[in-house]
């Protein structure tokens, strides 16, 4: 026989001392535009695939500029691979949003600082370097995002959720 007292476990799901908190729709409005922000980037990824003749020419240019006498097969061979690897860091860069986009929802606050750091970034590349119409819809999504995710009704939300846990 055991020196403690054995209590019962209870199964019923109202007996927790603290619920969760309903989520507000600034987080929902949060976390769609992380979705949208990501999808219009993944969909801009897809658009470099028809400038393949330009990174193309760009890369005959350059290997030209730098005298490094590639043949042809070789600049094409090195724009596919660039493609490719462009393609799979852009994929994987959208998943970690995603999953960062998630976990906000669920009322995480290192999602939601990690997701302004990273736009914060955007917004710095777009400032600094040439952009397109499609990373400016994005970054802009992303900015909402933001925003969003820091209204009084998400901090409470997410304050509310620290607590639960």
């Amino acid at each position: 026989m055991s020196e403690y007292p054995s209590y019962p476990a209870s199964s019923d799901p109202s007996a927790s001392s603290a619920a969760a908190p309903a989520r507000p729709s600034t987080i929902e409005v949060s976390f769609w535009a992380f979705i949208a922000s990501t999808v219009v980037s993944l969909i801009g990824g897809i658009l470099v695939f028809g400038n393949r003749d330009a990174l193309t020419t760009a890369t005959r240019d350059a290997s030209r500029q730098n005298g490094t006498g590639l043949t042809e097969a070789q600049i094409d061979q090195a724009v596919t691979i660039g493609l490719v690897v462009a393609v799979v860091i852009a994929v994987v860069i959208a998943l970690l949003y995603l999953l960062f986009a998630f976990k906000l929802r669920a009322g995480r606050n290192w999602a939601r600082i990690v997701l302004t750091v990273i736009t914060v970034l955007q917004v710095l590349s777009v400032l600094v370097g040439q952009s397109t119409w499609v990373t400016y819809v994005s970054v802009l999504a992303a900015v909402v995002g933001v925003v969003f995710s820091f209204l009084a009704p998400s901090s409470a939300y997410i304050n509310a959720r620290k607590a639960v846990r």
